[in-house]
């Protein structure tokens, strides 16, 4: 299975759920408010599998639950990442070969 192709037909499909959604009809300043309200919700994810839940409004749950909250959010980071490529017609396959030109550069 191509690489390029499933990256390509995830963004399509990111695309498609928020236009259903009316999603893409925010300004990309709103837009860029919800990528940092999805990045504090991997802080949180991330903080409950490192030192655990600390407060009693939230529940104690396994590792495997854990590693799927912090699934699902780093998902919905990359939707919200999805959304901005898009706004700009800017590729996912391209986003990843500029960023490993540009860490390759500094090895």
């Amino acid at each position: 299975m191509d690489v390029a192709m499933d990256l390509n037909q995830f963004q399509k499909f990111v695309e498609a759920y928020y236009t259903k959604k009316g999603w893409l009809d925010l300004n990309i300043f709103i837009r860029i408010g919800f990528l940092s309200e999805e990045t504090g919700e991997v802080a949180r994810a991330i903080r409950a599998l490192e030192i655990g839940r600390d407060r009693a409004d939230e529940a104690v749950k396994s590792y495997d639950e854990n590693i799927q909250d912090l699934t699902e959010e780093l998902g919905d980071v990359l939707g919200n990442i999805v959304v901005i490529a898009n706004k700009y017609n800017i590729k996912l396959e391209d986003i990843f070969k500029a960023h490993q030109e540009k860490l390759e550069k500094r090895m």
